[in-house]
């Protein structure tokens, strides 16, 4: 299972999963919804919203199956997909400059995604500071309408 520990910047409390070629455009896809479960998608475009808009942690696992998760270990969890035409796939910050993003080689095809997040009460009073962080899972399977699996209260 390739797993790779990343920081993003995320500014406007979200980070990007996509295909490098991908048409889709979130810019209407966060309404209060995607908000609300911290998942937004497009055509060939995953948004994951975070706590902080700032560098945080982040880490991606490119599996072969849909994993186990264990729902005590997390703040909030979501299943979303994502078709990946061309590849690569491109994970970044959303006002990254795409040419210097994190690239990972997959095959083409559609793709579940999940977002499980943990410590989103750890946050300073501003808000800069804090120990969220975020684990993305990304597995071959069928396109799916986001799901919570679990929402955060906060």
């Amino acid at each position: 299972m390739p797993s790779h520990r990343l920081t993003l910047f995320a500014d406007y409390h979200q980070f990007y999963l996509q295909d490098e070629v991908a048409p889709g455009d979130l810019a209407s896809a966060w309404d209060e919804a995607a908000t609300l479960r911290m998942l937004a998608v497009s055509q060939g475009v995953v948004g994951f919203g975070t706590a902080r808009n700032m560098p945080v942690p982040v880490t991606l696992e490119l599996l072969e199956a849909e994993p186990q998760t264990d729902l005590a270990r997390f703040d909030h969890v979501v299943d979303g997909s994502v078709a990946i035409a061309t590849g690569p796939l491109v994970v970044a910050g959303c006002t990254d400059y795409l040419p210097d993003a994190a690239r990972f080689d997959v095959p083409p095809g559609t793709y579940r995604v999940r977002l499980s997040s943990a410590g989103l009460d750890s946050l300073s009073p501003d808000g800069l500071e804090g120990e969220d962080r975020y684990l993305v899972q990304m597995w071959p399977g069928a396109l799916l309408e986001p799901t919570v699996l679990k929402q955060h209260a906060g």
